[in-house]
């Protein structure tokens, strides 16, 4: 369903089916690069009310974490995996930024491929976890201003992960029973909320910190 590139190679279309949903790749990471692109095939879609969740594994760790994503109306995107590269990535939906450091060689010498895994999920439940990360990113840059980040944060107080994700899916399902009554809501109306919540966000990058969550 996905293809990978990588600057100067072939594009990389074989994937490790891990379930009918999820695909690992192994890229390896010699030589260096900065960038990924990140697309569907020819031919191909997302189930309806779906987005293909795209992760990185941080070398010599067994931990994903999340790039960003692509979707049917986005089917293609560049994300940056090194941080010490120069300038900006492409992005997919709510990717702004680089998640992860360059390679270091393990004791033998070796640089460690780099793991991308990609996970076809409820388009509402990615959008949540790209909203949430991109507060989390936003909260650490204020807490670290060295970083280079202008992007401040009002107020003392933070809140966690678990209300903070209460929060999102509140302004979500607020936004989308305004559509209308009953258990279907239409695509246009998520992507309406998509736009909103993503300029409001950027805007007042603090607003789901404040208990209302307005």
């Amino acid at each position: 369903m996905f293809g990978v590139i990588v600057s100067g190679r072939p594009v990389i279309a074989d994937a490790q089916p891990l379930s009918e949903t999820q695909f690992a790749y192994q890229i390896p990471s010699i030589p260096s690069f900065s960038h990924i692109v990140v697309f569907l095939l020819p031919g191909t879609t997302l189930p309806d009310g779906t987005a293909a969740a795209v992760y990185a594994q941080l070398p010599n760790t067994t931990e994903f974490k999340l790039l960003g994503a692509i979707a049917n109306e986005k089917p293609s995107a560049i994300f940056k995996v090194n941080n010490k590269a120069g300038g900006p990535a492409g992005g997919g939906l709510g990717s702004d930024d680089a998640m992860v450091d360059g390679a270091a060689p393990l004791n033998g010498g070796a640089v460690p491929p780099l793991a991308l895994g990609i996970s076809v999920e409820p388009a509402m439940q990615v959008a949540v976890n790209l909203e949430q990360k991109k507060a989390q990113d936003a909260a650490a840059a204020a807490a670290n201003p060295a970083a280079g980040n202008e992007i401040l944060l009002r107020g003392q107080n933070t809140v966690t992960t678990k209300v903070l994700a209460q929060r999102i899916i509140k302004n979500c399902y607020d936004f989308l029973t305004s559509w209308g009554s009953g258990d279907t809501v239409p695509l246009k109306a998520f992507q309406a909320w998509w736009t909103k919540f993503e300029n409001k966000i950027e805007h007042d990058p603090s607003f789901l910190e404040r208990s209302d969550g307005g």
